[in-house]
């Protein structure tokens, strides 16, 4: 069985989706719409700007959705998925390749959410940091013994677990997660504790928005961050999405169960390849690839 999989922020490269726009009508009708929609030129920072603008969080999230929408269309009749998943920001960009969210409705919801989060990061300093080479359990225990906000965030692939919280307390869990072991405990730079407790700001206004948004039936299950499994049930997929910001996202179990579904083949749909990289690392037997777009 097809998986597709769509990455999360920290994907995204100066030039992105510029051959796309070049080559494909479909490509520069969604980019043209893109910019409309969004209120500013986001084609001129994707294709000419800077590392430095791209990394701004209004730009990152939509510029990594709209790459990955716009690819899977640009497949035409070879995007068959029998499931789909994405990784933090990519399930937005899952839910328009599966046919629950618009392009429109995924667009406006992203652009939202990423404004949201922005407002978020700057009502409490807070960060995250990239925990390597300890078992889920042992990292768990650490956080929940730390005073402060700290919480695991991203469960990646076994042995790869990133934390998430308040600065002093991620701080705090790193010296205690070194302590016990931990290959590495480094600090990542971002601007903000997300998928964390400290995200219930956000995620009460994106609520509202996914709340006003239709959610149709998906041409194929979706396996989000929350619960891991399979999930068809627009009602459901929207409450899943409106946990999503201050719950963890559970990539390793999600793909997993993902494998157990009989999923073999992962296209990972979207700008580089993290995913594939995650995936050989959770189920070394699967097949992982690129998308193949006629030229």
């Amino acid at each position: 069985m097809n998986a597709y999989v769509f990455p999360g922020q920290g994907a995204q490269f100066v030039g992105m989706g510029h051959d796309l726009y070049e080559k494909y009508p479909i490509a520069k009708e969604l980019f043209l719409k893109a910019n409309n929609i969004l209120g500013f030129d986001i084609t001129e920072v994707m294709f000419n700007g800077t590392a430095e603008g791209l990394k701004e969080t209004k730009v990152t999230q939509p510029a990594i959705f709209l790459h990955s929408v716009i690819l899977s269309k640009v497949m035409g009749a070879s995007f068959k998925p029998d499931m789909v998943a994405g990784h933090s920001l990519g399930e937005f960009s899952a839910l328009v390749a599966n046919n629950t969210l618009s392009f429109e409705d995924g667009l406006r919801l992203v652009s939202q959410r990423a404004l949201a989060m922005q407002k978020a990061c700057e009502l409490k300093p807070s960060t995250m940091a990239a925990v390597l080479g300890l078992e889920d359990g042992v990292v768990e225990k650490i956080c929940s013994e730390t005073s402060g906000i700290v919480v695991a965030a991203n469960y990646n692939c076994p042995g790869q677990l990133v934390i998430s919280g308040e600065i002093t307390a991620v701080e705090l869990a790193c010296e205690k997660l070194k302590e016990a072991g931990a290959r590495r405990a480094l600090m990542l730079p971002v601007g903000g504790a997300f998928h964390s407790p400290l995200m219930e700001p956000a995620r009460e206004e994106l609520a509202t928005a996914i709340d006003n948004t239709n959610f149709a039936s998906p041409s194929c299950p979706i396996y989000q961050n929350v619960p891991t499994t399979a999930v068809n049930s627009p009602a459901e997929i929207k409450k899943n999405l409106m946990l999503q910001l201050t719950a963890p996202v559970k990539w390793t179990q999600s793909v997993q169960q993902m494998v157990k579904d009989g999923a073999t083949v992962f296209t990972e749909i979207g700008p580089g390849k993290v995913l594939q990289g995650l995936i050989k690392k959770i189920e070394p037997t699967a097949e992982t690839q690129s998308p193949i777009v006629d030229s």
